[in-house]
């Protein structure tokens, strides 16, 4: 084994005993649970990144980046003109300036999000979910609702993958509770996989079938991150769960669907702009003081050094774990969107293809500060009477959520 994946399997080590000193119980570590989360995460790993015909086809998924990329710019061409990627009226003379990532990039939200509509009006989302449902009770001996609550994570948000399960989030345990919010922060929605990928694309070879294969790996990890972190006995026991989302007919889940992409469009690009002027104003103000280590003082560079650490029990190399950590803060503070693309802009030699491979790993989740927010507004809603409960939990699962995508960034360590 070489000194890099000792690293790695150090850093799994690390991360369970952390959660364990935060835990509200820690008499009862559940050995079982990890283990067999544990085994989860590199059985998924190994099947789908190392065995050739799974590993072909998370390639070829490049394909339906690149066809909904496609068929994206038809429509916003036609809405928005050469902006949008249509044929310029005159002649560019700088076409590497010519992107515009709010009229070319991110309306591939929209699409996305009223595919996935369609798709779980068809019922084939709703059946791939109880796939995952019935694995991970058998597995891992999860309850009817919060099985399917956390397996609909890996294609639905935080927020929109409870109301699956509403009718029984009254009766949830408080640690199936936070299970399902731990989850939700560990994982990233099918509505913004592809948009991820096709910004990491043109640096990380298979980038949508890499960014599925991490959402996957993160859900056990952040079932077993929970267990330990708030532990529980006592199952929801509910049986079959009926995945209805309200749709009367295709036509309505795509026009449901895409008010829904609307939003979360919206939300991006607001989060975009007041988060990087955020960044910026804190560098001016930074800027002020006197250079520290050689340098000027900014968020990113203290960011760094924060979260340097943590991506080096990853496996990420001493030499580089400054600019990762880098990344890893961006993604915890700010949001995995702006993390994806100071990712994408990094100098080829940045970091190592080992280092690029864990972090494109340990960023893919909804683990930050405004996730968090999101998170508490929409179960709060959801379930009024267990409020106080939801936002004292809140922060302890940001935890989980950033320990689970570090565990498979570290499992990605230990396989390369």
């Amino acid at each position: 084994m070489s000194v890099y994946a000792l690293q790695s399997v150090t850093g799994l080590g690390v991360f369970c005993a952390l959660a364990w000193l935060m835990s509200e119980n820690r008499r009862a570590f559940p050995w079982r649970l990890v283990a067999v989360g544990l085994l989860l995460q590199f059985a998924l790993a190994l099947f789908l990144l190392k065995v050739p015909v799974a590993r072909s086809v998370l390639f070829a998924l490049n394909g339906v980046v690149e066809a909904l990329s496609e068929a994206t710019q038809a429509g916003t061409s036609l809405v928005f003109g050469y902006m949008g990627g249509g044929p310029a009226p005159f002649d560019v003379t700088a076409p590497e300036h010519a992107f515009i990532l709010g009229f070319q990039a991110l309306p591939l939200v929209l699409v996305i999000s009223a595919l996935s509509a369609l798709f779980w009006h068809w019922r084939i989302l709703a059946w791939v979910t109880r796939g995952f449902a019935w694995a991970l009770e058998k597995t891992m001996r999860l309850g009817g609702a919060v099985g399917f609550g956390t397996a609909a994570n890996v294609f639905l948000g935080m927020v929109e993958a409870p109301l699956l399960i509403r009718p029984y989030f009254e009766k949830l345990t408080r640690s199936e509770l936070f299970m399902l919010m731990s989850v939700g922060l560990a994982t990233v929605a099918g509505t913004v996989i592809v948009l991820y990928a096709a910004i990491v694309g043109p640096v990380i070879e298979g980038a949508l079938g890499q960014i599925i294969t991490a959402s996957l790996i993160s859900l056990p990890a952040a079932i077993l991150m929970a267990q330990i972190m708030v532990p529980g006995d006592e199952v929801t026991e509910t049986g079959r769960v009926e995945a209805d989302l309200g749709y009367h007919s295709a036509m309505d889940a795509v026009t449901q669907g895409t008010a829904q992409g609307l939003a979360l469009l919206l939300n991006i690009i607001a989060m975009l702009l007041v988060l990087t002027a955020l960044v910026a104003l804190v560098n001016i103000v930074l800027g002020t003081l006197p250079d520290v280590a050689g340098g000027p003082l900014t968020l990113q560079r203290m960011l760094g050094w924060i979260f340097a650490p943590l991506v080096w029990l990853m496996g990420v190399p001493a030499g580089e774990s400054l600019t990762a950590g880098q990344l890893m803060g961006t993604k915890t503070i700010l949001n995995e969107f702006l993390a994806y693309l100071e990712f994408a802009r990094l100098p080829e030699e940045a970091l190592s293809p080992r280092a690029d491979m864990i972090m494109l790993y340990a960023m893919c989740g909804f683990a930050n500060l405004g996730s968090v927010g999101i998170m508490i507004g929409g179960l709060t809603t959801l379930v009024p009477s267990r409020r106080q409960e939801i936002i004292g939990l809140s922060m302890k699962a940001l935890v989980a959520g950033t320990l689970a995508t570090s565990m498979t960034g570290a499992v990605i360590g230990i396989l390369n």
